[in-house]
């Protein structure tokens, strides 16, 4: 599995989910601009020591990513707004899922452009606006991990 973030802005976010996608042998995907330094103290603390676990790779924009993918990839656009749910996906051991910024998701380009792969996580109380980003990712990553029968559990 494959975990991007793009745009990511809070130093903890990408934290944890390095530290996720190290426990899950998941690859990481930056793709910058960032809204921190990856030297930034937070991002460290909360990645712990996770980091030199983690397969990661830093993009410079998402072009440079998408055009690096094997044309047989499938990016699932994980946004408020998409008509299906996570839990109905199909998920495939190489499929990469996607997540925006902490304050202003992906670019509705982007979702427009994909939306038999734009996938929401429920809300249930209306005046929520969101979840937090690593909340997010470990809710769909796990999904998609169950439905593989959690080949790389040890």
């Amino acid at each position: 599995m494959h975990v991007v973030l793009v745009e990511p802005e809070i130093p903890p976010n990408t934290g944890n989910v390095a530290r996720l996608c190290a426990a899950t042998r998941t690859e990481l995907h930056l793709i910058e601009p960032f809204g921190f330094k990856l030297d930034d103290a937070q991002l460290k603390r909360s990645g712990m020591d996770y980091w030199r676990h983690a397969t990661w790779r830093r993009w410079s924009n998402w072009e440079t990513f998408k055009s690096s993918l094997p044309r047989e990839a499938r990016l699932w656009f994980v946004e408020s707004g998409g008509s299906k749910r996570y839990t109905d996906a199909q998920f495939g051991v190489d499929d990469y899922l996607v997540f925006g910024r902490e304050t202003a998701g992906l670019p509705k380009t982007l979702l427009e452009a994909n939306r038999e792969t734009w996938l929401r996580i429920p809300m249930f109380n209306k005046q929520s606006r969101s979840l937090n980003l690593s909340n997010c990712v470990a809710l769909v990553l796990y999904e998609a991990l169950r439905q593989q029968g959690f080949t790389s559990e040890e």
